[in-house]
């Protein structure tokens, strides 16, 4: 089982960027990104189901970010646009066998896999 996230990078304010995570090994249902800023605990970005029709976004990153998912290559993407500087973090895709709720998908503990990271500042 791996995941490998990519796409990470130093940007300025207002630019936008896109994330990817390579998946395999598993049958994956679940989706997600989280991301830990320096000094602070993970937090839950968005979060995608197995067919893709339902997403689940942190107030923080709804209206700029879109999760997506692409099952034939497993692969999973998140378009961050309007980027700010509190977005700055190491960004972590995770994926589950389960098919989880709305509520277990924001629990980073509800996730067995995890991707290493890429690293995403954004400048002001």
């Amino acid at each position: 089982v791996q995941l490998q996230a990519s796409g990470g990078g130093l940007v300025e304010t207002g630019d936008s960027l896109r994330l990817s995570c390579a998946l395999s090994g598993l049958n994956f249902r679940s989706m997600a990104w989280f991301r830990q800023a320096p000094g602070k605990e993970r937090e839950f970005v968005v979060g995608v189901t197995e067919s893709g029709r339902a997403t689940y976004y942190a107030d923080a990153v709804k209206g700029r970010f879109t999760i997506s998912r692409e099952n034939a290559k497993n692969t999973m993407y998140l378009e961050m646009n309007s980027l700010k500087p509190e977005d700055t973090a190491i960004y972590y895709c995770a994926a589950d066998g389960l098919d989880l709720p709305a509520s277990g998908a924001r629990v980073p503990g509800a996730y067995d896999h995890w991707g290493q990271g890429t690293l995403v500042t954004v400048s002001s």
